[in-house]
């Protein structure tokens, strides 16, 4: 039972932080978009900035995926 329990907070645990990862990524770039739209001259460093918050972004979803895993190998042999 509680092996059932440790692999639901293991998939739970890579599904959320997948799920926020993909929303924030997503508004950061419609962010970014609607920025160079209204002001293209500032293109390079809206870009620049982008890129350094969308890496920071993914690293949420990999701590996620780290997080699940670790769980996932504490599950007790049956």
């Amino acid at each position: 039972m509680v092996g059932a329990w440790i692999a639901f907070a293991a998939a739970l645990s890579i599904a959320l932080a997948a799920l926020g990862a993909t929303f924030a990524q997503g508004k950061a770039t419609a962010a970014a978009m609607d920025a160079i739209w209204r002001q293209p001259e500032a293109a390079g460093d809206v870009r620049g900035a982008l890129i350094i918050a969308l890496a920071l972004m993914e690293a949420v979803a990999i701590y996620g995926l780290l997080v699940g895993i670790l769980l996932w190998l504490r599950i007790p042999a049956a």
